[in-house]
């Protein structure tokens, strides 16, 4: 379901007018928003991102050097969606550039900034925006990584204190940069003089008004040298599907019952000339499987890593790859965030290999996988009796690629 289909905001407004002094000299002669990857500009991929999303509609906040991104871009009409663009000084703060674009934004409108990408589920921000009732809502990367620095703390979903210096005690998660506002809001931006995250946040946190949609999937940015080839790797986009292990690739053993020795793997029909086929296409394949017999005491770790390691040996064999297997050793009542449903493990996978999991099916086989992958905002296909994983990898290679 796209975003507009929900009624949502048709206006995304991208803040691209900074001079990029971080990524100096790169941004000597261009923008940073056009600092290419795999040939083409950072901000084509956001573009594109809003544009698929249902938006009708980007407004492009520029000031230093401008032109570069305007006759890139045009009207949008090469790109699917409508371009319109305010220019202000370089030197302008984003409340400022906001405020002398206020006659043409929408009443409620989409706003990101022009160095962070995130595959944004447009859907899902809404109908967290419509639950809070808050007039604003911001994006949290809940970092338990330490990818950045934190500079929020939440509380029962809405962010109670923003810190645009990152070093009060007691925060926790990173905003980066998507947000769902009113144009009313705007109202108290005095004069411009400050970033829209130190003039606006931290009243509306101070009031408990400031909406969280909090997530655990990695954004990639343009915001800092160091943070380009990670980016690169993010952006290259290599084919990746997540498979389910008992009842995807070998037979399911019975009910409280595990997979616990090499000589108990039993591959089901088609599924090591499957793993061979999808290698084959370039498609990077991850395991993630529930293995609580560890805590149960039916196997250890090192049970678990011959069993492994069987499995490696015949996928090579018939020529095949599995990237890696990712295991959740944990009890049923545990309280993990790896055991599926929780996407735990989906999460791990996608900071290891820096993955877009809204372009990364999950193949499994029962309700659990679903809801995992539902949880991470992965495609899910469905091993069942009448479609194997065989049937999969034939419908996943005709389509030449994962995702559109």
């Amino acid at each position: 379901m796209s975003f507009a289909a929900v009624d949502g905001p048709r206006q995304a407004v991208v803040l691209a007018g900074g001079r990029g002094e971080r990524l100096k000299p790169l941004t000597d002669t261009r923008p940073k928003p056009m600092i290419e990857f795999h040939g083409r500009p950072f901000l084509e991929y956001l573009v594109e991102l809003v544009r698929d999303q249902g938006f009708e509609e980007v407004l492009l906040l520029l000031g230093y050097l401008p032109e570069p991104i305007q006759a890139h871009f045009g009207d949008g009409s090469r790109f699917g969606i409508r371009v319109r663009y305010a220019v202000t000084r370089p030197e302008h703060q984003t409340s400022a550039r906001l405020l002398q674009a206020r006659d043409q934004l929408d009443p409620l409108f989409l706003m990101l900034y022009c160095d962070n990408y995130w595959p944004m589920p447009a859907n899902r921000l809404w109908a967290r925006y419509q639950e809070s009732g808050a007039p604003a809502l911001v994006t949290i990367y809940r970092n338990t990584d330490g990818q950045s620095r934190d500079n929020v703390r939440l509380d029962d979903g809405f962010v109670v204190e923003y810190d645009g210096t990152r070093t009060r005690p007691g925060l926790h998660g990173t905003e980066i940069g998507y947000a769902i506002l009113r144009r009313d809001l705007l109202d108290r931006l005095a004069d411009g003089s400050m970033p829209i995250e130190k003039g606006l946040y931290p009243l509306l946190a101070r009031e408990r008004r400031l909406a969280a949609f909090v997530t655990d999937h990695r954004y990639y940015s343009v915001g800092s040298l160091e943070r380009l080839p990670i980016t690169e790797r993010f952006l290259a986009r290599q084919p990746t599907a997540f498979l389910d292990r008992d009842g995807v690739l070998n037979r399911r053993p019975p009910v409280a019952a595990y997979v616990g020795r090499p000589e108990d793997v039993e591959w089901l029909p088609g599924a090591l000339d499957a793993v061979r086929r999808l290698t084959e296409a370039g498609i990077r394949l991850i395991v993630v499987s529930n293995q609580a017999g560890v805590a149960r005491g039916a196997m250890t770790m090192g049970d678990l890593a011959a069993v492994e390691e069987r499995m490696r040996a015949d996928v090579t064999a018939a020529g095949g790859r599995i990237e890696s297997f990712l295991y959740c050793p944990h009890g049923w009542d545990d309280g993990c965030d790896c055991r599926k449903p929780r996407p735990g493990m989906l999460y791990e996978a996608q900071r290891q290999f820096d993955l877009d999991l809204s372009r990364t099916p999950f193949v499994g086989d029962d309700e659990r996988d679903g809801q995992a992958a539902e949880a991470a905002g992965c495609p899910f296909l469905l091993v069942t009796d009448d479609c194997s994983l065989s049937d999969l990898a034939t419908q996943l290679i005709a389509r030449g690629k994962l995702l559109p």
